[in-house]
């Protein structure tokens, strides 16, 4: 099965003009107004090509395929093409996949914890030998490359494989009790039905590392992604399919942006879901918190970061350098974890910032996410790409300096920014931005970098570099986040806990800590024995 879009190059001498959609603002656009930056490839045919049962377009229901009474389209963020029409699910199609999950949940928590991890590790199996079409459909409806949608798949899979190895190891405790006629005894049983709401930015790697634990615990789930990116959450129902996980046991209902408020509401209120999992911004998870309050629902959010990037005089310049790009510029800057703030300490500033300056005009690489020279794809829409332009343009007229990039370009697309002479009172270093901009404070002292790093009522992750072994234990110890990145630009790997603090969320992700959260205690008093 294919899809085909289209995408002009800028800077072409063509007068030809395309149609766009609600994507690009405006109803035409010619070539030769393109601002000059997107490689001259993108005057190409780009064609979503992957095996048939992986493009699935109806809902996942109780083990079927099912249409709803409508259907949205999904869009290609490079070009705007539309790439498929998926089945809209509102509050009834929503209803009936809690109410099969909710059936499925008592066979399901019987079979033991063997069966269950098989079956996870089969999924696995199946994630791994189709990892390239999964990824092209990563690539075409989020944006990102194709090489790194090709990690996210493999990262998406070892959420699989791991959480199918913690399946056999969900222990219990013997406790010694004060008592010789009784025995204490505590166990950990599955907490039932799960909400899963995931978002756009890694539409597969979100899917799996809540639903590997929730399926290893016993509980079954139903799945909510993001409107922009439905087709690689069904694209992993048919492998669930495939691997033979239960009728029931796993559930996909997309809705379009309309429907989503309705369908969210039924996932977060019925009283039959006994957990919710989101991943998404903090306002969101805010609403969705009080409306799981009335059935007082067990909750894990993950929330919106803000993260710092801290570069102090004993760093490792150059390692600092390759650490920001990792961490800044993975999926154009659309990650939960992605420094938001770089805070550089006078004595390195400038070395920094010209260094920073040259990698990334030797090393960024705008265009389609197919091109295998790409690095950077579009944001997801146009309202991200408004976002990053108004707080550019904030900057700069509070005195910040545009060293490189600084201008939108076609559709969603956004050049890679570098600002300098940047202050606290400017918009980008108070929310976070979710897109290239490269924000970089200069500071004096390890106290003033704390109170700037700390300031934000959000705590997801934080980095910094040095070489002071002191620094780094006062440092680390003083951070306000979940998680923190010491000499290193990237974190995330199954075997460690993902979370924030503050109003980052609640609750953590991946780890043997990870499917604690579909789990409850069960106190067990054995009475009445003869000592």
């Amino acid at each position: 099965s294919s899809t085909t879009t289209w995408i002009p190059a800028s800077g072409q001498a063509y007068d030809s003009c395309v149609r766009t959609s609600p994507t690009w603002p405006g109803t035409r656009r010619c070539l030769r107004q393109l601002v000059p930056g997107l490689s001259a490839a993108m005057l190409r045919h780009y064609s979503l090509e992957v095996a048939s049962p992986l493009l699935r377009t109806q809902s996942y229901v109780d083990g079927r395929w099912v249409s709803a009474p409508s259907v949205f389209p999904v869009l290609d963020p490079a070009t705007g093409q539309e790439l498929a029409r998926v089945s809209d699910c509102g509050p009834t199609e929503a209803k009936l996949a809690v109410d099969a999950a909710h059936r499925a949940f008592d066979s399901w928590k019987q079979s033991t914890a063997k069966e269950r991890s098989n079956l996870l590790r089969r999924w696995f199996d199946l994630l791994t030998l189709h990892k390239e079409d999964l990824a092209k459909l990563i690539t075409f409806e989020c944006g990102k490359p194709l090489r790194e949608s090709l990690g996210e798949v493999m990262y998406s899979a070892s959420f699989l494989e791991w959480f199918s190895e913690e399946a056999r190891r969900v222990y219990g405790d013997i406790v010694p009790s004060p008592n010789k006629d009784r025995k204490v005894l505590i166990l950990k049983q599955p907490v039932g039905v799960a909400s899963i709401i995931t978002p756009w930015n890694f539409p597969s790697a979100m899917i799996t590392r809540k639903v590997g634990a929730a399926l290893a615990a016993g509980c079954t789930v139903v799945v909510k992604p993001a409107e922009d990116t439905p087709l690689s959450a069904l694209a992993l129902a048919e492998l669930a399919e495939q691997a033979g996980i239960p009728a029931g046991v796993f559930n996909v209902v997309p809705s379009s942006r309309e429907n989503t408020p309705a369908v969210g509401k039924v996932l977060c209120s019925d009283p039959q879901v006994a957990k919710i999992s989101f991943t998404g911004s903090t306002a969101t998870g805010k609403l969705l918190l009080r409306m799981a309050a009335d059935t007082v629902k067990k909750a894990s959010m993950e929330l919106g970061g803000h993260a710092p990037f801290i570069v102090f005089d004993s760093a490792d310049v150059d390692a600092a350098v390759g650490g920001a790009m990792a961490s800044k510029f993975r999926n154009s800057g659309q990650t939960c974890v992605c420094s938001n703030r770089f805070l550089v300490q006078s004595g390195v500033y400038q070395r920094f910032v010209d260094k920073l300056g040259k990698a990334m005009d030797e090393q960024l690489r705008l265009g389609h996410g197919s091109e295998p020279e790409t690095t950077q794809g579009p944001l997801i829409n146009s309202r991200a790409a408004e976002k990053v332009v108004e707080q550019v343009s904030d900057a700069v007229s509070r005195g910040a300096k545009v060293l490189r990039g600084g201008k939108r370009l076609h559709g969603s697309f956004v050049e890679p920014t570098l600002l300098a002479d940047v202050t606290t009172d400017m918009l980008c270093t108070r929310e976070e931005t979710f897109g290239p901009l490269v924000p970089v404070i200069r500071f004096d002292t390890e106290e003033e970098a704390l109170a700037i790093a700390n300031v934000a009522n959000v705590g997801l992750a934080g980095y910094f570099y040095s070489q002071d072994v002191a620094q780094i234990w006062r440092v680390s110890e003083a951070l306000d986040v979940g998680m923190v990145g010491v000499n290193e630009g990237l974190l995330s790997t199954p075997e460690a806990p993902f979370g924030g603090v503050k109003q980052s969320g609640l609750g953590s992700e991946g780890s043997k800590y990870g499917i604690n959260e579909y789990l409850h205690l069960k106190y067990m008093c054995l009475g009445s024995l003869k000592p």
